[in-house]
């Protein structure tokens, strides 16, 4: 979304967050219509996008608005999945704590990262205090620096949190060192915009797609910039290599599936395909054009959607 075009019906520019909460249920749709009708029921807020996964078993819900009307939809969403999703059945390839596994907040207009950095300390708060859900802050957000990356609150998933949560190391940042009785814990925190993408490679050998993605990941001596794990996807006999990317404008998504590709190379193992989970700047798209086309003197404002936008 272009920040300068984000205007009111008063001519001024309104003040616009994205919040992107991932839930632990990605098969049964009747229960992430639930979660979905309660970010539809608050005024001010826009639905952008839901994805679901029946082999990770999760969704990610994408929604924008005026700061106090997403953190009140990501509030309701977070309360209707706890009542709903019983995390001590759930089993899914994704990792997680929690119902309401991680909620991101994202400056998109007229909003300061540190403007997203309270809102998610007063969500935090508002989740551990009403719902008794405890709370991590993270990435922006984070509290203490063991605590920016999500991977790391993560570790031990579920069942590993449930019984580490009273260390002094892990307790939350917010409510009691104790997991809800079915909804678990949630991450909460503000970031820069995250482009989740996935390749699936032909084979069903879920160690090779395991190399590739520590070979990939910067915290294994790879990219800048991605976070990357093996997955099976079970339904279709592969796995998959699955990134985060956290900031495309340093490590564009090209950079990423190209050595992906590579890698699954030494391996005699071909990329089949790859996917983009929820929403996606267009720029981001624009620069792999460029790269694959091999594009001489390309202008963006070549693009036609940006010259009616100006």
């Amino acid at each position: 979304m272009r920040e300068d075009k984000v205007i009111n019906s008063g001519g001024e520019m309104e003040r616009i967050v994205e919040c992107i909460p991932n839930f632990s249920e990605g098969r049964r749709k009747e229960v992430i219509e639930e979660i979905v009708g309660e970010v539809k029921k608050v005024k001010g807020v826009k639905l952008l996008d839901v994805e679901s996964d029946v082999d990770h078993n999760r969704s990610v819900i994408t929604f924008i608005g005026e700061p106090e009307a997403v953190l009140e939809a990501a509030f309701s969403a977070t309360k209707k999945a706890a009542e709903l999703i019983d995390m001590n059945k759930h089993k899914g390839e994704h990792p997680r704590i929690g119902a309401t596994d991680v909620i991101p907040f994202v400056p998109i207009s007229n909003v300061t990262m540190e403007e997203c950095v309270q809102l998610a300390k007063k969500l935090g708060k508002r989740i551990a205090d009403e719902l008794k859900i405890p709370v991590y802050l993270y990435e922006a957000a984070a509290t203490r620096p063991e605590r920016v990356n999500l991977s790391d609150i993560r570790r031990g998933e579920y069942e590993g949190l449930k019984k580490e949560i009273e260390k002094p190391e892990r307790k939350p940042d917010y409510g009691a060192a104790k997991l809800h009785p079915t909804a678990g814990a949630t991450v909460v925190g503000a970031r820069e915009p995250l482009i989740a993408f996935n390749v699936n490679l032909g084979t069903n050998d879920i160690e090779v797609a395991k190399k590739i993605a520590k070979a990939v990941r910067f915290s294994s001596g790879g990219l800048k910039n991605v976070k990357a794990k093996g997955f099976e996807i079970k339904n279709r006999g592969i796995v998959q290599v699955s990134m985060n990317l956290t900031n495309y404008k340093e490590t564009p998504i090209f950079r990423a599936f190209e050595m992906v590709k590579r890698e699954a190379e030494r391996y005699g193992v071909p990329v089949i395909g790859s996917e983009v989970v929820g929403l996606v700047p267009l720029d981001a798209l624009v620069d792999v054009a460029d790269f694959y086309l091999q594009l001489e003197n390309f202008k963006k404002t070549q693009i036609l959607e940006t010259r009616l936008w100006e």
